[in-house]
């Protein structure tokens, strides 16, 4: 058995993909059925079998209609061997593997093991190509080496059709948008790239881009109900930019912090592109959620890079970060006018024995950075906090010069009684930006 599978594992990876003369046709696969072995077809699979019943032998070949692939042929194969192998006959080793073949665009990948199945042992051999945006699938069960001689007439037989792709032009790059400010594009090391748009920051990586939509009134005014407030959206921020769309599904999570979350295939205005659409958004309890659209060629290509629908409102981690690639370097020159930070909360207190109220907690704050000529700045905080009744208010100021020593970094000649240098970056919104000291927002005041 082991020469067997040997000459089976040469002649499936020298054969796969070939041209030859073929008289049927399954999906994207042509073959010839060997003499006098029985098929039966059906809309997911192609089964070709002989048996001798005397000998107590057999062979089943099963040709799997072509699935979407993620393009790498290795996982390809893992997944079929563990969705296809293992739900036939039951394989507890892990496969062995031929050598990878790559035929006329198509990367074969091929493995086999013994198997037990109702008492009986064999051989299962899976080979998975993969190429065109597809895989395709054929697995071979055999208990003896009887049928050598039909199987490798079988594998000789066999051409794959490539898939039809119909050839556009790729999007243009994203054009950054002026506003006054030095910085329009970020890369960051990972490989995703950032842009300023006039609504939205445009990230983009292996033909995938996600649009950070920029606050938008009618986009998020708030809804009791996830489902309209989604559905509204969607008709805002994203049905305009295309000219039909189908599949259109509206999936939300509700939930402490609910999700929002839209998928369709659709069709670009202007370009023409179809593409896969999900329009994302994490409805966080300070309400700090933004709306974030994924354009990709497929779903599949969206789900190796983000991961597949699921119905928790947890696992969301590889979305909700792409939110912070609204990220943008400092320049001095940027910096030039006011900038404001405020913050208020209380916290009320009660009794628990009594229930009857036990005071509250106040704390209010407002700080400003004042940038002038020269790089010169001021700088003054001004602080209320305390019970109600005995609030307590204080302030500080200072005045000296800022540099900026990179593009992520402030330093500040005098911040109470001594230099300091913050992490600093700008986030876009529309017509301006939000700068960012060691995590807290600014504002600027015109």
């Amino acid at each position: 058995m082991k020469n067997f599978i040997s000459l089976l594992l040469f002649l499936f990876a020298a054969s796969f993909g070939t041209v030859a003369q073929t008289s049927e046709t399954f999906d994207i696969t042509t073959f010839q059925t060997p003499k006098n072995w029985n098929k039966q077809a059906s809309q997911s699979s192609i089964q070709l079998s002989t048996e001798d019943k005397t000998q107590g032998t057999y062979c089943l070949i099963t040709l799997f209609k072509s699935l979407p692939s993620t393009n790498k042929s290795k996982e390809d194969f893992a997944t079929a061997w563990q969705n296809i192998v293992k739900g036939f006959v039951n394989v507890t080793a892990a496969p062995q593997m031929a050598t990878p073949e790559t035929q006329d665009g198509w990367e074969i990948q091929t493995g086999f093991a013994p198997f037990e199945k109702n008492g009986e042992k064999g051989v299962a051999m899976l080979v998975t190509a993969t190429g065109f945006g597809k895989m395709a699938n054929a697995l071979i069960l055999t208990n003896t080496q009887a049928y050598q001689q039909d199987i490798a007439a079988f594998l000789a037989s066999i051409s794959l059709k490539k898939p039809i792709v119909v050839e556009t032009a790729a999007p243009a790059a994203p054009r950054a948008v002026s506003s006054g400010y030095a910085f329009y594009t970020t890369n960051f090391d990972d490989g995703w790239t950032s842009t300023v748009q006039e609504d939205w920051v445009e990230v983009t990586k292996a033909g995938i881009r996600v649009l950070i939509h920029h606050p938008n009134k009618s986009a998020d005014a708030y809804n009791s109900v996830v489902l309209t407030g989604l559905k509204n959206a969607w008709d805002v921020l994203v049905a305009p930019r295309y000219s039909s769309a189908s599949n259109l599904l509206f999936r939300p999570i509700t939930g402490w912090q609910s999700i929002e979350f839209a998928e369709a295939d659709a069709v670009e205005k202007g370009t023409g592109h179809r593409v896969y659409v999900v329009l994302f958004k994490m409805n966080y309890s300070n309400g700090s959620g933004r709306y974030l659209e994924f354009i990709a060629a497929n779903k599949s290509a969206f789900e190796q890079e983000f991961g597949p629908y699921h119905e928790n409102t947890y696992g969301w981690e590889k979305m909700e970060k792409m939110a912070n690639y609204n990220k943008f370097g400092i320049s001095a020159a940027d910096l030039k006018g006011k900038w404001t930070n405020d913050f208020s909360g209380s916290l009320s207190f009660v009794n628990a024995y009594t229930g009857a109220s036990a005071g509250t907690d106040t704390h209010a704050s407002i700080e400003n950075f004042i940038f002038g000529p020269a790089n010169s700045y001021k700088w003054d905080i001004g602080i209320a906090s305390g019970y109600v009744g005995s609030i307590k208010f204080q302030s500080l100021k200072s005045a000296g010069r800022v540099s900026v020593p990179s593009v992520w970094q402030m330093t500040f000649s005098d911040i109470q009684g001594k230099p300091r240098t913050y992490n600093a970056s700008f986030s876009a919104v529309k017509g301006g930006r939000i700068l960012w000291l060691d995590g807290r927002a600014f504002g600027k005041l015109e």
